[in-house]
């Protein structure tokens, strides 16, 4: 079901609710931010609460115009516009919606199936639940989605993730994925220097803000079932799939920096216990010669950085995740969203870098430079599978 509202009629709730796509299109034809020739037509597919949701911040930054080859047409948030609203976070995206659709004309609704036909080439932007991104996934290549944009991991298992990419090579559907760090320039510029330094070692640390209180990392582990190296580490991952040579076949050894790394069993808001690393240091020797190493702390505050040390293990190098560039950038929009999670505004450029490259793939065919594929998920999917049951493991 759609719910909509243009930027000329703003319809009552009651009829809002109920409608369908084909009792609304003459307001749909008629909106005014619809997609133009040379933009892509995007669905973001699963938006999540205002402040919180990696969705909703996809759709701010294309809603204020930051990603020129997108056009936010339609959002599909099944939970908040149906039995979630009145859940926490429900009233709140509710009352944006209702704010967005009647400003700007964005269709919202319930289900991909509702679509109509595109009139632009169009993107779905996946940003769910991981465990609903294989239905979701056919539901776009259906809905005649040119081009899927999916946030990582992408699926659950490896498995999904293959069949997800068979399915697309099948359709003719490009996937591309949201692995942002891949073409952050805190990443871009340690490498540089890197190759600069004789028998130079690699470091990613990657830091989340989380309190580090049972309550906190409980929430954080039921919400992230999947577990911390295929959800927050999985960037870091990606990035020594796409660089390093790190596949599943390829790794020597794992080690587990036993000092640093931590690893609890807590109850989630359900009762249910989860267990998971609330930090994890490890170092990759791959069969190749290469040698890198990712930190991750959920506990660690909210920026990003790498680190190169030379060959008597001294660090010659660090760049940050904001720079001083990039920290006016994050008080401004610490200010415009003062409740939004932090590590939005800290990864806010690279967001916008790829949703612009992937959409001007979508309306233009360029390539969508740096930005990983499916193929690159699903190997560094397997190697978090790999790696997930060996590091704990050594932790034990």
């Amino acid at each position: 079901m759609f719910a909509a509202r243009t930027a000329f009629t703003a319809l009552p709730k009651s009829i809002a609710r109920s409608s369908n796509i084909s009792g609304v299109v003459g307001n749909i034809s008629a909106r005014a931010f619809a997609a133009n020739a040379g933009q892509s037509e995007v669905v973001l597919v699963g938006c999540g609460a205002p402040n919180r949701g990696m969705g909703w911040y996809h759709a701010v930054q294309m809603l204020e115009g930051r990603c020129p080859s997108a056009s936010l047409d339609y959002i599909i948030e099944p939970w908040f516009l149906g039995a979630g609203a009145t859940s926490p976070g429900g009233p709140e995206f509710n009352t944006w919606a209702e704010e967005t659709s009647s400003k700007l004309g964005t269709v919202f609704g319930t289900s991909v199936g509702d679509l109509p036909e595109p009139k632009q080439p169009r993107c779905a932007l996946i940003s769910g639940r991981t465990a609903d991104n294989p239905r979701l996934f056919s539901e776009c290549i259906k809905a005649k989605c040119s081009t899927i944009f999916l946030e990582k991991p992408g699926a659950p298992t490896v498995a999904e993730l293959q069949a997800m990419k068979d399915e697309a090579e099948a359709a003719g559907v490009g996937v591309l994925m949201g692995y942002n760090k891949n073409v952050c320039k805190y990443v871009r510029k340690t490498r540089e220097f890197a190759e600069t330094v004789p028998g130079s070692h690699v470091t990613f640390v990657s830091n989340n803000a989380y309190e580090n209180t049972p309550e906190s990392l409980g929430e954080c582990f039921e919400r992230n079932a999947e577990g911390m190296l295929k959800n927050m580490a999985i960037h870091e991952l990606a990035l020594l799939v796409s660089f390093y040579d790190v596949t599943v076949e390829n790794i020597e050894s794992v080690t587990a920096d036993k000092e640093f790394s931590s690893m609890q069993t807590l109850p989630g808001p359900s009762g249910k216990e989860f267990t998971d690393f609330d930090k994890i240091k490890f170092t990759i020797k791959t069969k190749t010669g290469k040698v890198v190493s990712v930190a991750a702390d959920r506990c660690g505050g909210t920026d990003s950085y790498a680190t190169v040390t030379d060959a008597n293990g001294e660090e010659v190098f660090r760049y940050w995740m904001p720079d001083d560039e990039d920290k006016a950038t994050v008080q401004k929009l610490q200010a415009q969203y003062p409740t939004a999670m932090p590590y939005f505004f800290t990864q806010d450029p690279d967001y916008v870098t790829v949703k612009e490259r992937v959409a001007k793939f979508t309306a233009t065919g360029e390539e969508a430079e740096g930005v990983a594929t499916i193929g690159i998920a699903v190997e560094t999917l397997r190697v978090a599978e790999y790696l997930t049951p060996t590091l704990m493991d050594q932790l034990k």
